[in-house]
């Protein structure tokens, strides 16, 4: 028999009822009349006011973000409610740490009387039911995570013998009509998703395949699903990655691949990526869009293509210039000179995945011009801000202590031993390009980065070989630190992010610049 109470008519109650999918039937399900009809009864015979029931039928006690468990915190927040019954504990949740949050914190802090039947739990009264309460929500997660062992083992047995157990199927496919786990061709979305692939399989690339399924009106697969779709100027647009997904997805040629992710945990909504190789793929499950060795084909055309997509570059203002016009981050672009030097460009990245959308313009320009004119105006921010005559005592006093200091010799002689080695590495990787054993973009990146670290070292070494070596050519020295200062203060990508927050470029090709600190 359930709890006893004593008088209740001054409450306003909430009776909450609950019940996870896993014990889900057609229509209403009997375990919430039978709820419904217990806390009803005890209402009735407390002559308790009831403002609201509150149902939940069809959603898991591992999760507190349901529908009407919500809307109950809101009226309880509201002042509308003050008490709230369940059947048991488990119906109020099935998460230990979130249950005891609710009954321990969150009721009383807001004046709240929690009543489990079944349990004998009751926040308004002293007893040792109370006492044990904690013990139980243990015992109920526990439960749940039983459960969730024994739903992954049957899933998982099931994806092993080729059953499609997901939601929706991918793109070009529905539920068969009649058999459960079985999946056929969508015929619209079928003759899309053959189109795509005949398109690459004329070496088509996927920005371009994009480019004329839009130019096309052709509804990506979210909105042809009725999915809702992410907000944005190219949202319900197909892209140059989900053709690229598509293209190298094994499921058009017959094969189900499932279990591309797992949840992080029972009690998480969150998913992670799993590695192609941990995925579950089972050949020959369905009827296949393309055959196989179409897809191979078109495979090896598309992985021929990800060394250049996924080329990167190294220069002053990566990450903080951006397009004016719709926000998006601008990306750079390499155009070869006909010498066949590299010559980079800054390039909306809205635009060059929608190029014909419409949802941005071209406004490309000299990644060496925007940085040159950032660099002019912050070095010319920096002589207004900087007091030189601070900076020439500072520099002095460095000089006076590095000139009191008998390391100099020592220090010369580890620059010197530096630049030995790094010319000599610059040799091995001259010859690894030579015998074919390093690629040309490698060969560039690396030399590139071992001249300028080179270069450093020789600048440290030519101004330990300058250090005055007697008070009256001192202030002469400090001058000449203090000017290097002023003029190299922008080749340090730290030292300038430090000062400029973003750069925004617009389509007239005008740069704003954004400073982190107001300049004078």
């Amino acid at each position: 028999m359930y709890t006893k109470a004593d008088d209740l008519t001054e409450y306003h109650a909430a009776l909450y009822i609950r019940l996870s999918k896993e014990d889900d039937t057609a229509g209403p399900s009997q375990s919430v009349t039978n709820q419904q009809s217990l806390l009803e009864e005890f209402a009735s015979q407390h002559r308790l006011p009831v403002y609201d029931t509150y149902i939940d039928d069809g959603w898991s006690g591992t999760t507190f973000d349901r529908p009407a468990f919500r809307r109950m915190l809101r009226d309880i927040e509201a002042k509308k409610v003050d008490l709230v019954i369940t059947k048991d504990l488990s119906r109020l949740g099935r998460d230990y740490i979130l249950t005891g949050h609710y009954m321990e914190r969150y009721f009383p802090e807001h004046g709240v009387r929690y009543i489990s039947l079944l349990d004998g739990i009751d926040t308004g009264t002293d007893s040792t039911a109370n006492e044990i309460t904690p013990f139980r929500a243990i015992l109920n997660d526990l439960y749940a995570k039983d459960i969730s062992k024994k739903i992954r083992s049957v899933k998982g047995d099931q994806q092993r013998r080729g059953l499609f157990i997901g939601g929706k199927p991918v793109y070009g496919y529905k539920m068969h009509p009649t058999e459960k786990n079985r999946i056929v061709p969508d015929p619209p979305a079928a003759a899309v998703v053959r189109r795509i692939f005949a398109m690459a399989l004329q070496g088509q690339s996927c920005r371009s395949i994009a480019a004329q399924l839009n130019a096309l009106q052709v509804p990506p697969p979210s909105v042809y699903a009725g999915l809702p779709s992410r907000n944005g100027r190219f949202a319900g647009l197909w892209s140059s990655q989900r053709i690229s997904e598509m293209l190298l997805n094994e499921t058009y040629m017959g094969n189900m691949v499932q279990g591309r992710q797992v949840k992080i945990s029972y009690k998480s909504q969150k998913c992670r990526k799993l590695p192609a190789e941990n995925w579950v793929v089972v050949e020959n499950t369905h009827e296949p869009l393309v055959d196989r060795e179409t897809f191979c084909q078109v495979r090896l055309l598309v992985n021929s293509r990800k060394g250049t997509r996924s080329r990167t570059y190294d220069y002053l203002l990566k990450g903080i210039v951006y397009c004016h016009e719709c926000g998006a981050r601008m990306t750079v672009s390499n155009r070869r000179t006909a010498k066949g030097a590299d010559r980079l460009f800054f390039v909306c990245k809205t635009y060059q995945r929608f190029p014909k959308a419409g949802v941005c313009s071209c406004h490309t320009i000299k990644v060496d011009t925007v940085t040159e004119a950032v660099v002019a105006k912050v070095r010319e921010i920096c002589r207004v801000s900087l007091d030189s005559r601070k900076l020439l005592t500072l520099a002095q006093q460095a000089l006076e202590e590095a000139a009191g200091q008998d390391r100099t010799g020592q220090q010369m002689a580890e620059i010197r031993q530096k630049l030995r080695r790094l010319s000599a590495h610059l040799d091995r990787i001259y010859a690894d390009r030579l015998e074919g054993l390093l690629s040309e973009e490698d060969f560039r990146r690396i030399s590139s980065r071992t001249r300028a670290e080179r270069q450093q070292l020789g600048l440290q070494h030519e101004a330990l070989r300058r250090l005055p070596t007697s008070p009256e050519n001192g202030t002469c020295c400090a001058s000449e630190l203090v000017q290097d200062f002023l003029e190299t203060i922008c080749t340090s990508r730290e030292l300038l992010l430090s000062l400029v927050d973003r750069v925004e470029l617009d389509k007239t090709r005008h740069l704003e610049i954004r400073f982190r600190i107001a300049p004078p």
